[in-house]
């Protein structure tokens, strides 16, 4: 069975085809307009088909993208990303802080320096604490507190020989240092900057902010411009009640650096604090006075 879109003629028949083009076009019947000159739509044979995948054939997950046009969102693509980050040595270093706690005598800085670095110690970080060998109060190896709390120290004259003294491997595993009477470190500047800037150290110092007379004591002043935070104590006022912020010398000793407790000083609000000079003023005239009338009758 042959199809055929033009009509059959027999053998017979094709002497009486016409000649020309124009008698040709007369046989075409109107159905068969040249718009539709062609062959009917048929199902595709099945060797035209895509085969389907075998099943036990795997295929890579990006087989689908075109290798000149990658999915900017595939995860293949942060991979590099990561490594270039990890292989940067300094962006996982962490950074280095220095956290300063000032306040008058009495007023709980040593007792909250330890517990700061017995939280650092309980998080698994590597503590040291330094004091200054000029106290000796309850002994060099230890730092203790008004109400008994007790931590084993490094007493130095300067903190420059820190390093040197717990070794350079044991400074290297160091995550923080405390430093305990801040004030009587001269170099507690540049250590402070060494510490937390190029060693990447978590520096948390305290110390008295001003002296007997109010005025700055030491390096620790200095340092506030290091500082991440400044924590500002206070005390009770040991002759009202109120917030003290200020400590008054009970001695008529002049120097800066006397070292000493209850005994010698105390702390007193701002009232009782210019009160209290003027009382001293007038107790140190007066004993000045007798100890010239001795020194005359002798």
């Amino acid at each position: 069975m042959s199809l055929s879109i033009f009509p059959t003629f027999s053998i017979s028949q094709k002497s009486m085809l016409p000649t020309s083009i124009s008698s040709m076009k007369s046989l075409i019947s109107p159905p068969f307009s040249p718009l539709i000159l062609h062959f009917p739509k048929t199902k595709p044979f099945a060797f035209f088909s895509l085969p389907s995948k075998p099943p036990n054939v795997s295929y890579p997950k990006f087989l689908h993208a075109k290798p000149s046009m990658p999915s900017p969102r595939s995860p293949i693509f942060s991979i590099p990303i990561r490594q270039s980050h990890i292989e940067t040595p300094q962006s996982s270093l962490p950074c280095g802080e220095v956290h300063v706690i000032v306040g008058p005598m009495f007023a709980g800085k040593t007792t909250t320096l330890l517990h700061r670095i017995q939280a650092e110690s309980n998080n698994g970080r590597t503590v040291a604490v330094i004091k200054s060998n000029k106290d000796t109060r309850y002994g060099l190896d230890s730092i203790v507190t008004h109400d008994g709390m007790k931590l084993p120290c490094w007493a130095l004259a300067n903190l420059s020989s820190f390093r040197q003294k717990i070794g350079p491997d044991a400074y290297d595993q160091l995550d923080v240092i405390g430093i305990d009477e801040a004030q009587f470190f001269e170099d507690l500047y540049d250590f402070c900057c060494e510490a937390a800037d190029h060693d990447c150290k978590t520096v948390i110092v305290a110390g008295l902010d001003g002296d007997y007379l109010r005025r700055s004591f030491g390096s620790v002043l200095n340092i506030i411009p290091l500082a991440n935070s400044v924590t500002k104590l206070t005390a009770r006022c040991e002759l009202c009640g109120k917030r003290a912020f200020f400590t008054l010398r009970k001695t008529d000793e002049t120097e800066t650096e006397l070292i000493g407790g209850a005994e010698v000083y105390m702390p007193v609000c701002r009232q009782h604090y210019v009160d209290g000079q003027v009382v001293i003023g007038a107790a140190r005239s007066v004993l000045e006075s007798k100890k010239l009338q001795c020194g005359t009758c002798a």
